[in-house]
């Protein structure tokens, strides 16, 4: 797991590994925010979370929350991407729930404080993302 650490140390600048074109600019926007408490923040609309989801190819608005299955070339490759989104997850204190299959993670996303989404919902999915592209690159 040294290799995790490794890889998770160097995540929290959030840069990506490559340009990825515009749609990355998005997520490395996203991405380098912070989470911040929002207690008393109104959780977003149908129409601004859909607005916030361009930035976030792959993601879809279901249930109240956001969501996505991530695809591996390995099952191990599956847990050490869940691994990862859980350090992030604890250092910034916002929690997605995380399902594992065989290769494949779905990572879960809302605002449980607020009952809905927030911004802090799609700053997680950005680190998600840009946690997979690195480890995608890196296992490529």
């Amino acid at each position: 797991m040294d290799h995790l650490m490794e890889a998770f140390s160097v995540s929290r600048g959030f840069h990506l590994p490559m340009d990825h074109g515009p749609v990355a600019e998005g997520i490395r926007r996203l991405a380098s925010g912070s989470v911040v408490p929002c207690k008393d923040a109104k959780p977003f609309t149908i129409e601004e979370a859909n607005t916030r989801l361009r930035d976030l190819p792959g993601w879809v608005l279901q249930s109240g929350s956001i969501q996505k299955e991530f695809r591996f070339k390995s099952y191990l490759a599956g847990l050490d991407f869940a691994y990862s989104v859980g350090k992030i997850a604890e250092l910034e204190n916002h929690h997605p729930d995380l399902f594992i299959g065989w290769r494949r993670v779905k990572v879960v996303l809302s605002t449980h404080a607020i009952k809905g989404l927030s911004q802090n919902d799609f700053v997680m999915a950005a680190k998600s993302e840009v946690e997979f592209l690195k480890q995608t690159q890196r296992d490529s």
